[in-house]
């Protein structure tokens, strides 16, 4: 599997994942909280600021970016189309700034430190019987951990589809898309089951 985390040596990657996970959510909180389209222009420009020097190459970046921005313009359109032009601008703003942040808190966490940190989080939660640590940390790791795979996969169909000559739709790609993807699922599933990794 491939994974979203870029090996290099930044400040952001020296960090640790709890005090970016803390931060990402603080950002979070007080994007929702404004309504600024300054305030909001300056958090996306942080936001690429931060992405853009996470040590990925630049065409690699943008790769990475292009199926959220497509969701976001979906996102955009139908925002559109329900709210006046300033509601709509304010989303888009939000859900960019947001996802560059995201995408550098993850471009610069390794996925064990991901689950460590998950599962250190969760485990005063599991004192009181509400669930446990490690299945949480488990499942966070495993959902950061497929998010390249998918892409590869998607680009996987679309290559098949223009080798045919086949025109690219959501009806023909999304079938096949979730069919490998839970194929992939029941696999790890088989796999940790094997370990016995739920028993414990």
């Amino acid at each position: 599997m491939q994974t979203l985390h870029v090996d290099a040596d930044t400040w952001m990657h020296r960090l640790t994942p709890r005090v970016k996970l803390g931060v990402l959510a603080a950002l979070g909180i007080l994007l929702f909280l404004t309504s600024s389209l300054t305030l909001l222009g300056l958090a996306v420009a942080g936001g690429a600021l931060l992405y853009f020097r996470s040590g990925l190459p630049m065409s690699e970046a943008l790769r990475r970016l292009r199926p959220v921005i497509l969701t976001i313009i979906v996102v955009a359109l139908f925002s559109l189309i329900f709210n006046p032009v300033h509601v709509a601008i304010v989303t888009v703003l939000r859900l960019t700034a947001l996802m560059l942040f995201a995408a550098s808190v993850t471009a610069t966490t390794s996925i064990a430190a991901f689950m460590d940190e998950i599962t250190a989080l969760a485990a005063p939660l599991e004192k009181i019987g509400l669930l446990k640590a490690a299945d949480i940390g488990l499942a966070v790791g495993l959902v950061v951990r497929f998010v390249p795979e998918i892409l590869d996969r998607y680009r996987a169909i679309r290559e098949a589809h223009e080798a045919r000559g086949i025109k690219i739709r959501i009806t023909t790609a999304l079938v096949p898309l979730i069919i490998l993807t839970l194929c992939d699922a029941d696999n790890i599933a088989a796999a940790i089951d094997a370990r016995g990794i739920r028993r414990h």
